[in-house]
């Protein structure tokens, strides 16, 4: 049987008021409205809840039974209904956005900063996770929008392309091929260099660009993250190719950036949010300010 709210609410305070008439003034209804809904309640539980006199209404011994419970019901109600209010007013003055380590570092000061100002009284939220990761969170809700690399995308996530990135060559100004205006994979042979772990989009990206030819590279160490990969270059042990905007999230003082060609990898950095659900207004301006961000800080690819 299927909970008769509307005929608890009116067996609650037909009980604490001591009269259909009383009762009937608290919930702005006519009496006969208020009887139908107690001879509902007392149908479908097979029972009368009151006897009734001209004079006062009291309680049967079902009634008795049952008046503490149903108010336990509306208790738990009335929490429930204060728990989602307390969830949604905290999600007002907060906006949860899933975004790639590098993207996060390079971009998301800046933009943080624009938005505090539009918005004083709203926070931001920052799951700065892999790709992966970045579209469970999306897909959960836990994050409003990600910001990610475009792969293959879940049926129920829509992904919108932004920026191309290029991977470059991140080299220690001591090096031999600092100097370099541009090279080539063919160049790179022979060279110690920087894996980026399998696990992670780029180098899926890198690994399937290259494809066979990876294995002619010397890949003398792996490590898990980007900023990772750079510090060893800074030690000048290797090299390490990774996004243009990595290197801009340590102070690059004796390190350069090498653009690579033959073939130039890139990754398309892009904007997933779940199809159904539309970005609330603080959310769309805050993406709105980093896709700004993003075109501003990433140099276009060029073809070769």
């Amino acid at each position: 049987m299927r909970a008769d709210v509307l005929g608890l609410q009116a067996f609650i305070s037909i009980a604490e008021r001591g009269s259909f008439r009383a009762a009937a003034s608290h919930l702005n209804l006519s009496q006969t409205a208020l009887s139908h809904r107690v001879r509902k309640l007392e149908e479908s539980l097979g029972t009368p809840l009151f006897l009734r006199t001209t004079r006062q209404v009291s309680l049967t011994a079902a009634g008795t039974t049952l008046l503490p419970r149903a108010r336990r019901v509306f208790e738990d109600l009335g929490s429930a209904i204060n728990e989602v209010r307390a969830d949604l007013h905290a999600a007002d003055e907060q906006v949860a956005v899933g975004c790639l380590p590098t993207i996060a570092g390079h971009c998301m000061p800046a933009v943080i900063a624009a938005f505090a100002k539009r918005h004083p009284g709203i926070g931001v939220r920052i799951h700065d996770n892999s790709a992966s990761e970045i579209a469970d969170k999306v897909q959960s809700g836990e994050a409003e929008f990600g910001v990610t690399i475009v792969a293959a995308n879940r049926w129920d996530l829509e992904l919108k392309p932004v920026v191309k990135e290029p991977f470059v060559l991140v080299s220690h100004r001591s090096m031999p091929l600092a100097g370099a205006t541009s090279l080539t994979w063919a160049q790179l042979q022979g060279e110690p260099l920087v894996r980026i772990s399998a696990e992670t989009g780029n180098r899926i990206l890198i690994d399937d660009a290259l494809g066979s030819r990876r294995d002619t590279l010397i890949w003398r160490y792996e490590v898990q993250r980007v900023v990772t990969a750079v510090s060893l270059v800074r030690s000048g042990i290797g090299y390490a190719v990774v996004p243009q905007l990595a290197l801009d999230l340590v102070d690059a003082g004796d390190l350069v950036a090498i653009p690579l060609r033959s073939p130039s990898v890139s990754r398309t950095l892009g904007i997933i949010t779940r199809k159904t659900v539309p970005l609330r207004p603080a959310a769309r301006d805050l993406l709105a300010l980093l896709i700004q961000a993003l075109k501003r800080s990433v140099t276009p690819k060029r073809d070769e």
